[in-house]
């Protein structure tokens, strides 16, 4: 299955009566304020419910939105009705990225039948698309987990790659700024700059003007030159967790890189609190 599916296509599977649970997984990101449910409850797609990332989290980590235990991912995601035999649509209020990190987030918990919005609920409304208000309707429906931790790294696996203990390249998705250690962190106490070796790529050069992802020929250029081959084992990476996904969803539509590719759930977060772990700024 193809990870992204058009507004209209999309559409179409609600209206032949398929079995597709749409959820929408917004929720404001740092230098954002807005209540992601009070906008839910003003529009959303008709028949959707709510996937809050902050809830989908473990609660005890004192970094954003850590992925949470198997138990809990799998009591939240049967009181949303995500069983394992549904076809599974995220989409973000705004484009792509909170979308991305649900996406990413089921199928770590190996649920595969997963796709994006693409365009976001921005397409939706652009091609005429019915809305509706008020509250979800949510019905439970079983969800089994079956993890794939392959999917994951910590910051243990990370140092290895730093080190060359074990292969990998690094894409991080923060602007420039805070990658080269010139722009501060929006999270206090966390100093800029990045992992030595890693390759900057902010996750905004992946999209076209209208929140989409670039071409295909595009992004696979775009890969290409910050050295990924069919060999390369990706590892992606952002400020904590969110936007990294965004990486790991274009290169699996490019269909680029050594198998899946890994997020690194800490990310900068993370890495910039661990005592030693080594910070180098610059391009």
């Amino acid at each position: 299955m193809h990870p992204l599916i058009s507004a209209t296509d999309l559409a179409q599977a609600i209206q032949h009566g398929g079995d597709i649970l749409v959820l929408d997984a917004s929720m404001a990101l740092p230098g954002q304020a807005f209540d992601p449910q009070q906008r839910f409850a003003n529009a959303h797609i008709t028949g959707a419910v709510r996937f809050d990332i902050d809830t989908f989290s473990d609660p005890e980590s004192p970094l954003p939105h850590t992925i949470p235990g198997q138990a809990r991912f799998s009591r939240l995601a049967t009181e949303r009705g995500m069983a394992n035999t549904r076809r599974i649509v995220f989409y973000d209020q705004d484009g792509m990225a909170c979308a991305a990190r649900a996406w990413w987030l089921t199928r770590l918990f190996g649920h595969e039948n997963v796709q994006v919005l693409e365009g976001g609920l921005p397409a939706w409304k652009s091609a005429g698309l019915p809305l509706e208000s008020g509250p979800d309707l949510t019905t439970p429906a079983p969800f089994v987990s079956r993890p794939r931790y392959d999917r994951l790294h910590g910051t243990g696996d990370v140092l290895d790659i730093v080190h060359g203990r074990i292969p990998g390249l690094i894409l991080d998705a923060r602007s420039h700024g805070r990658f080269e250690g010139r722009d501060p962190e929006p999270r206090a106490g966390i100093e800029s700059g990045h992992m030595p070796g890693a390759r900057s790529l902010p996750y905004g050069e992946l999209l076209d003007d209208n929140g989409r992802f670039l071409p295909v020929e595009a992004l696979k250029a775009k890969f290409e030159t910050l050295g990924v081959t069919d060999t390369t084992t990706v590892t992606c990476s952002c400020g904590s967790g969110m936007t990294a996904c965004m990486i790991a969803l274009a290169l699996v539509c490019a269909q680029v890189g050594a198998g899946e590719p890994v997020v690194y759930d800490g990310s900068w977060a993370e890495w910039a609190s661990t005592p030693d772990a080594p910070i180098v700024c610059g391009a």
